[in-house]
């Protein structure tokens, strides 16, 4: 949460640039400022709270699976990089299935209100999470809420690459040292992280559009999660803005991914090691 809210302003450059196809790539910092300059000084913070929910949920879920899955398969012994990336792997998919649809609905409450240049985005109106959910069911369908899940289920990769490089760094660090420093748990998380996000952010894009579910699509298929529609929507994007196109808003991603992933690592260590620690007193004191 407060890697989120920290580095909150950098998502919403990252998901304008992505969205809206005719805002021009400029630096992050520039982004920001024309959201700043037309909606206001508050609007790069715009829909911050339903997405602290749906991180929230999305965390939970994702590290609870992952370390039970390790707990069972390990059993007390060292863990290997295939077996850390195929537990990531699974602790994604039920990530996906269970939180797209809080997804689906931050997205769009996060983009309601922006000034667009793309005149064919059609605007929503939505008074919170629960409206949102109320009218996306009645106007699309329930199946509109998992809107995405294939580029999603796709995308379990990501994190599964990014726990494959932090376990990988932090097993090689740990052979030379006793103990990692607060630096090299930020950093490897950080490095992970951008590896992981520049591999999949085209996919990334994808998921975005297909979410926010406001755009003309293949008029031969309207299954908003298709793979002939992916493929479509990437297509497109070389069409017209040629390969960097896939790779509009990389910058504010990478700074805000790497940043998060790195500043959430740090708090994840600490907090592990300050509960087992508060555990082991008490049990100590019990005793």
């Amino acid at each position: 949460m407060t890697a989120m809210t920290v580095f909150f302003p950098l998502d919403t450059a990252r998901l304008r640039l992505q969205v809206d196809e005719k805002r021009k790539s400029k630096t992050t910092h520039m982004v920001l400022l024309e959201i700043i300059k037309e909606e206001g000084l508050l609007a790069p913070y715009r829909g911050w709270f339903p997405v602290i929910s749906s991180l929230c949920c999305s965390n939970f879920v994702y590290f609870y699976t992952f370390n039970s899955l390790k707990a069972v398969w390990v059993k007390g012994q060292h863990s290997t990089t295939g077996k850390d990336l195929v537990v990531g792997f699974v602790a994604g998919v039920v990530n996906v299935l269970l939180t797209t649809p809080l997804w689906v609905v931050n997205t769009r409450l996060k983009l309601q209100g922006a000034k667009f240049r793309n005149e064919d985005i059609v605007p929503t109106n939505y008074n919170g999470i629960i409206d949102a959910f109320h009218q996306i069911i009645r106007d699309e369908g329930i199946l509109a809420l998992w809107n995405g899940t294939f580029p999603s289920l796709l995308l379990v990769f990501n994190p599964a690459i990014q726990f494959m490089f932090y376990e990988g760094l932090k097993r090689q660090l740990l052979k030379k040292r006793m103990k990692l420093s607060s630096v090299d748990v930020f950093i490897i998380g950080a490095i992970a992280k951008a590896i992981a996000t520049t591999v999949t952010y085209p996919l990334q894009t994808v998921q975005s559009i297909l979410r926010f579910g406001h755009h003309r699509l293949n008029p031969e298929n309207r299954t908003l999660g298709s793979l002939r529609n992916i493929l479509y929507l990437l297509h497109q994007r070389v069409r017209r803005f040629g390969i960097m196109g896939l790779y509009k808003g990389l910058e504010a991603k990478l700074l805000q991914t790497a940043l998060t992933a790195a500043l959430m690592f740090l708090v994840y260590e600490k907090l592990t090691a300050a509960t087992f620690t508060v555990m082991g007193l008490k049990s100590a004191h019990k005793r």
